[in-house]
């Protein structure tokens, strides 16, 4: 599984210290409608005053290359600037930075001090980033009981791919033990995000019938709403499950995607 990056809800989430609150305001209003130039004029200099909010949005800007060239170099320094401060959000996009070797040299342990630093102050992101490295020993030793602590801290956040990752540890017996039915829990609080491997997941517990009844019908809803979010096996695997199934089941199965979806995933089914 990839590291998650901040994204640009995460910082307009993320709370500004006070002082020029009204000029910050103003960029963070043009960089929500995706008027990068404003916003750039706007926080530009409250960073060089080291406001550590405008320095986190300069540091995401260069790094994905909103209203500026991409300049990994330059998003380091802005993302070092804030996480510096203390900033957990710029902590953890710098240390993604050093995890895949974007404007530094690749660097596993720089990156897990990081994202421990941001974790440790209840970073979600962060935290899922840190059992990450646990659960694939980069930076750290391999260790499946670390992985789990640090995915459940970030999916009782609500974090989906900690949730994922969760599941897939109950699934396997990894640092914790097997357990079909707390996979499913997690495998479905991160489908019900529109996970598409949480989803197909899901669709091939019901397939199989591990750890619930073995139901056609909501294997085939799952798999289709994990191929409607771009997974490929689901495609393929629907296509076989399409085989086993009536052609009024498989009818039943496409009225409840429809439900589902239109739903946001929740209360999918029967």
């Amino acid at each position: 599984m990839r590291k998650v990056a901040l994204t640009i809800i995460a910082l307009l989430a993320f709370t500004p210290l006070p002082a020029p609150a009204a000029d910050f305001q103003k960029g963070s209003a043009a960089a929500q409608a995706g008027d990068w130039e404003t916003a750039l004029k706007e926080f530009l200099p409250l960073a060089e005053q080291g406001n550590v909010a405008a320095q986190l949005y300069l540091g995401w800007m260069y790094d994905n290359g909103k209203g500026v060239l991409q300049d990994y170099k330059e998003s380091v320094k802005w993302y070092r600037m804030a996480a510096e401060q203390g900033v957990a959000a710029a902590q953890n996009g710098l240390g993604l930075m050093y995890d895949k070797g974007k404007g530094v040299p690749q660097d596993y342990k720089e990156a897990v001090k990081w994202f421990r630093m941001a974790a440790e102050q209840g970073d979600a992101l962060a935290q899922y980033n840190l059992g990450l490295g646990y659960a694939n020993g980069h930076g750290v030793p391999q260790d499946d009981i670390k992985a789990v602590k640090w995915y459940r801290l970030a999916a009782e956040q609500g974090d989906a791919s900690a949730q994922l990752n969760l599941g897939v540890m109950y699934s396997n017996g990894q640092g914790v033990l097997q357990d079909s039915s707390e996979a499913m829990k997690w495998y479905r609080l991160a489908a019900e995000q529109g996970d598409a491997k949480a989803q197909f997941n899901l669709g091939a517990r019901y397939a199989k019938g591990q750890g619930v009844p073995q139901d056609y019908k909501l294997a085939y809803m799952w798999f289709n709403l994990s191929a409607a979010n771009g997974d490929q096996q689901s495609i393929d695997v629907k296509k076989k499950l399409n085989e086993l199934m009536t052609q009024a089941d498989v009818a039943k199965a496409q009225e409840m995607s429809t439900a589902c979806l239109a739903n946001a995933y929740k209360n999918c089914g029967y």
